[in-house]
């Protein structure tokens, strides 16, 4: 049975879902959401935790995702300003057989764990990477405890939840009403690698990739489609619409 585009971006999200991963939602659409990513053991970056913005385009899974990193992360490949990320097989050579789990289990691990300083966002790591790559890991491990550390996230998350309490409101009728904004401190903007091609990041359009999230999004309650699509995830997913 053949998927439609917008069962398989239910389905490969309801996956990521079931491999561990937290999600937030962005104004309760499951085409624009946040990933929370750790770093993978035994590199510089363990011990890290970063919140990952991703936008799933109408073409998905045949456009690829947009994503970024929300807060700050040292690597040469990772625009420090807005989080773009340059990621050969996200920008170039993504294929309907590659998933979401698949970026975090496999592409961003590897990334962060063998970067490519011959082609970077970030031109003064790379640098500092090809030069001095103990000065680099040290700088790397400086850069999670300011800015990735449990401590921050804990710090972060605890602001979130005092800014969400500070937006309740009381209507005329003496009822709560709350304010419904999206997560804040996501990235904007496009950035450039060396080569001058667009890469993935920030928030909105200028995440690049397959570009914003779709307007496949019109059931009310978009978990309660997830949580009934969770049945079906060991579905064979390759076998897409040409």
């Amino acid at each position: 049975m053949a998927q439609s585009p917008s069962t398989r971006k239910q389905c490969d999200f309801t996956k990521l879902m079931i491999a561990g991963y937290e999600i937030d939602l962005n104004n309760s659409n499951t085409q624009d959401f946040f990933v929370t990513f750790r770093g993978p053991k035994e590199t510089a970056y363990e011990g890290g935790i970063w919140k990952v913005h991703v936008e799933l385009p109408d073409q998905y899974p045949f456009a690829s995702p947009s994503i970024g990193f929300v807060n700050k992360i040292l690597h040469p490949n990772v625009d420090e300003a807005s989080g773009s990320v340059c990621l050969d097989v996200i920008n170039q050579t993504w294929t309907p057989l590659y998933s979401l789990v698949n970026i975090f289990d496999v592409f961003l691990p590897q990334l962060l764990t063998y970067p490519n300083p011959t082609d970077p966002l970030n031109s003064e790591a790379a640098s500092l990477y090809m030069r001095d790559r103990k000065k680099y890991e040290d700088k790397v491990r400086e850069y999670v405890r300011e800015y990735a550390s449990e401590r921050t996230w804990q710090s972060s998350s605890s602001r979130q939840g005092s800014s969400k309490a500070s937006s309740m409101s009381t209507s005329a009728n003496g009822n709560p009403s709350r304010a419904h904004n999206g997560p804040s401190g996501t990235p904007s903007g496009a950035a450039t690698d060396s080569n001058g091609d667009t890469a993935m990041g920030g928030e909105g359009g200028g995440m690049g990739g397959g570009g914003g999230g779709g307007d496949d999004n019109d059931e009310d309650d978009p978990m309660s489609e997830v949580s009934d699509l969770s049945q079906d995830n060991d579905e064979d997913e390759l076998d897409l619409e040409d």
